[in-house]
C-alpha cells in the first residue's frame, strides 16, 4: 500500500493519460544535446548557445505535448518548452545537474545550484525527477553516497507534497559504453537489483523510471539485432521483464534509453508480452532525435515542420503500443484503493 497526500495523488494523476497510463515525452537532456547539435552545425559545443537550446526544447514541446500526457524538461533551458508545452499536459522537472556526459568518479550526480523542489514547483513541476547513474558492482562506500543523496531528496520531496520519479541508469565500472555483450548479459541482474533497492521505503519514491532489463541488440531473433550476437533469447528476455518487475513494490515506468523509436517500441512489445505492470514510459530521444540535424542545419522553423511530421508520426505510434501493453501507473500497487491518503 501507498502513503501520500491528495496533493501529490492530484499530481501524479496530471501526468496521465484518462486511461491512467503516463505517456510522456522527455525534454530535459542538457549536455548530450548540446553536443549533438555542435556535431551537425560543425562547431564547438560552446557555440550552441542557451537561447538555441531553449529554442530546441520550445518546439519539441509545442509540436509533441498535444499527443503527450506530461512532458520532462529543466528550468536551465527549457523555459522556453514550459511556456510552449499544451496546457493540459503535466510537467516533470529535473533537479539533476545535466547527467548523460557524468565523468565523475562513481559517476556521482548533483543538484541544479540555486534550485530546490519549492523553487521548481513554482516553475510548475506536477513531479521532480532525478536521475542517478547506479549499479551494484560499484564500490560500496560509493553507493552509500548515492543512497543518502536519494534519502535526502526524498525527504524533501515528501515535505513539498510532490511526487517524486527516481531514473535508474546502469553502468560498466570498467569504463565501458554499457553497450557491449558482456555488459548486455549483466544488465538484467543490475536493473533488477536498482529496482528493489529503491523500492525501500527510506527512499520515499513514488515512481520508478527504468531501463527495460534487457539489451534488444542483443535478443535473439530481434529487428534491432544486426550483429548476429546472443545474450539471450526471447523466453529468456521476458523472463527477465518479469523478474525485475517482480522486483519492485512501485509504480514503474521505462525509459527509451535513446534507442531508436522501432526499437524502443519492439522492446515495448516484449514487456506487454512479459505482462509486466509497467505504467507508461517517459520517451525523449527516440520521439525527437532525428530532428536534430534538420535544427542544426535548417533552423526552428523546418524542426517543427519535421516535429509535425514524423515526430508526431513516432509518438502516436509509441502511443498504440502503450494503449495496447501499458497498465494505469497504480496498477502495479493493486489499484488506487490500495492508496493511503495522508
Amino acid at each position: 500500500m501507498m502513503t501520500m497526500t491528495k496533493t501529490e495523488l492530484a499530481r501524479l494523476d496530471k501526468l496521465a493519460d484518462d486511461k491512467g497510463i503516463i505517456a510522456a515525452a522527455a525534454m530535459d537532456q542538457r549536455g548530450s544535446l548540446q553536443k549533438t547539435i555542435a556535431k551537425e552545425k560543425g562547431v564547438d559545443p560552446k557555440a550552441v548557445t542557451p537561447e538555441m537550446m531553449g529554442e530546441f526544447k520550445a518546439a519539441v514541446s509545442k509540436v509533441l505535448t498535444p499527443h503527450a500526457s506530461a512532458i520532462l524538461l529543466d528550468t536551465e533551458f527549457g523555459i522556453p518548452g514550459i511556456k510552449t508545452k499544451d496546457p493540459n499536459a503535466g510537467l516533470l522537472l529535473a533537479y539533476e545537474q545535466t547527467g548523460y556526459d557524468n565523468e565523475r568518479p562513481g559517476r556521482l550526480g548533483d543538484l541544479i545550484e540555486n534550485t530546490s523542489v519549492q523553487r521548481l514547483i513554482a516553475d510548475g513541476a506536477d513531479a521532480i525527477k532525478i536521475l542517478l547513474y547506479y549499479t551494484s558492482d560499484e564500490k560500496p562506500e560509493v553507493n552509500d553516497i548515492k543512497h543518502a543523496w536519494i534519502e535526502r531528496i526524498g525527504a524533501e520531496c515528501e515535505t513539498e507534497e510532490i511526487p517524486f520519479f527516481l531514473e535508474c541508469i546502469a553502468y560498466d565500472v570498467k569504463g565501458g559504453d554499457g553497450k557491449d555483450l558482456e555488459f548486455a548479459k549483466r544488465k538484467p541482474d543490475l536493473v533488477t537489483g536498482y529496482m528493489a533497492e529503491f523500492s525501500k521505503p527510506q527512499y520515499r519514491v513514488d515512481v520508478l523510471k527504468a531501463e527495460l532489463p534487457f539489451n534488444i541488440a542483443y535478443v535473439k531473433g530481434s529487428k534491432a539485432n544486426t550483429s548476429g550476437q546472443v545474450a539471450y533469447d526471447v523466453s529468456q528476455t521476458k523472463d527477465t521483464i518479469a523478474k525485475a518487475a517482480d522486483a519492485t513494490t512501485l509504480p514503474f515506468i521505462y525509459l527509451s534509453a535513446g534507442v531508436d523509436d522501432d526499437v524502443f517500441r519492439e522492446s515495448l512489445e516484449l514487456a506487454g508480452e512479459a505482462g509486466a505492470p509497467y505504467g507508461g514510459v517517459l520517451c525523449g530521444r527516440a520521439t525527437w532525435k532525428e530532428g536534430i540535424p534538420v535544427y542544426a542545419k535548417q533552423g526552428a522553423k523546418a524542426l517543427e515542420d519535421w516535429l509535425s511530421g514524423r515526430g508526431v508520426d513516432n509518438i502516436k505510434a509509441l502511443n498504440d503500443v502503450l494503449q495496447r501493453t501499458a497498465k494505469p501507473w497504480h496498477a502495479k500497487i493493486g489499484g488506487k484503493d490500495k492508496i493511503k491518503l495522508k
